[in-house]
């Protein structure tokens, strides 16, 4: 979900803000050479597929924004979804929607206690708000291409005041525990409040939140969680994020990189700490937001990358590559835009430098790049639809392949 989530050009011009560099900004534009790649298609047909996780046996669990979650057995596209929660979901426009069904993950020990994990949005049991998104959990039946749809637990609902922003992300960090993206409520420059929902530890709206989903309650907070016995939700593992739109722990290094979706004029990637604050909505990137001039930056972290809006309008974060067939990628952050350009992020010292991959065998036409998905041998795939909205079937998975 794009600049506002799935964001289209003509909501661009409306959505208010532009700071004033407090920093020299880590666009680094053009340092690193480009990387050429070819795009094999796996499977189309599909309503918008934003999210997809991995099983052991190999399968492909694909989730549909417009609630199923399909399977792809040996790149074939089965025609019995693995579930169907569109019934659960609030009605979504086909047009354009953030909503939805928006995340999956897989628990660790999925191979034995056959459980996972989806965000999703549905109807709000509150007046006044637009819907609430629900973190469940569910269990495999005894076919492993089938879920069991009567053994949802949900764990957590958050109420959400508008239809964007919503994140939606969420996957088990190496401590195993449950990570999640929360976006900040929605609506433009983060209104709602005294302060905006990013930099409000009373609300879990604009946060990484961290769970413990081993327990016998709906789930736990680890002890060492940064705002436990504080005046804050415990649930928080870093805040002041606007639309965190997909994320991923390194394998190697286990650190965690998050997209995060601008206002109206920097996109940002975020390596994310214990207890950090990473600026929302005082800060659009690396530059004052509110106020426009002169921000109060100490103690905010700044993104390690950033670029502005000639080059991309709505950010989507992906893995850093330790698959053994794309040699050229190893070591290095592959994401994108919305709106096609594909980028990487390579360490250099202390610094991030980014360049540009390429894609041959792209369709032809407007190619939205919805999300990245990475398999059991940490080859990466790519989601993507070739419209704004989910109504149609254009929507389709790729892997990245050498030229």
């Amino acid at each position: 979900m794009k600049n506002s989530g799935f964001i289209f050009g003509a909501l661009i011009v409306l959505l208010a803000g532009c700071g004033e560099p407090v920093k020299k900004n880590n666009s680094n534009k053009n340092l690193a050479a480009d990387i050429s790649l070819k795009l094999e298609k796996i499977a189309e047909g599909l309503h918008s597929p934003v999210a997809a996780a991995f099983s052991p046996e190999g399968l492909m669990l694909v989730c549909e924004q417009t609630g199923q979650i399909r399977v792809l057995e040996n790149n074939k596209l089965i025609d019995k979804p693995f579930l169907n929660l569109e019934s659960k979901l609030v009605k979504i426009s086909g047009a354009y929607d953030e909503r939805g069904l928006l995340g999956i993950a897989l628990h660790p020990d999925y191979a034995s206690n056959k459980k996972f994990y989806v965000y999703y949005s549905a109807p709000s049991t509150e007046k006044g708000l637009d819907h609430q998104s629900v973190i469940a959990e569910y269990k495999v039946s005894t076919n492993p291409m089938l879920a069991d749809a009567a053994s949802e637990r949900i764990l957590l609902t958050i109420q959400q005041p508008e239809s964007n922003h919503n994140g939606g992300d969420l996957k088990f960090g190496p401590d195993g525990y449950l990570y999640i993206a929360v976006g900040d409520g929605g609506g433009a420059g983060d209104r709602h409040g005294e302060k905006g929902n990013g930099q409000n530890l009373n609300t879990l709206l604009g946060k990484i939140l961290r769970i413990d989903v081993n327990t016998d309650q709906r789930y736990g907070i680890p002890s060492d969680n940064p705002f436990v016995g504080k005046e804050a939700k415990p649930e928080i593992w870093a805040y002041g994020l606007r639309n965190p739109w997909r994320f991923s722990f390194d394998k190697n290094s286990g650190q965690l990189f998050v997209a995060d979706v601008g206002q109206n004029k920097f996109e940002e990637v975020n390596i994310i700490e214990k207890g950090g604050n990473y600026g929302w909505k005082i800060m659009e990137a690396s530059h004052c937001f509110d106020p426009e001039e002169n921000c109060k930056t100490e103690g905010l972290i700044l993104p390690i990358a950033e670029y502005e809006h000639e080059e991309g309008i709505s950010i989507t974060g992906g893995f850093v590559y330790h698959g053994k067939e794309l040699a050229g990628l190893t070591d290095k952050y592959i994401f994108a835009d919305w709106t096609g350009p594909v980028f990487y992020l390579e360490k250099k010292g202390e610094s991030w430098i980014r360049g540009t991959v390429s894609l041959a065998a792209k369709p032809s036409g407007d190619l939205k790049i919805l999300s990245f998905a990475q398999d059991n041998n940490a080859e990466l795939y790519v989601l993507t639809n070739q419209e704004v909205g989910p109504k149609d079937t254009k929507g389709a998975v790729y892997k990245l392949i050498n030229p």
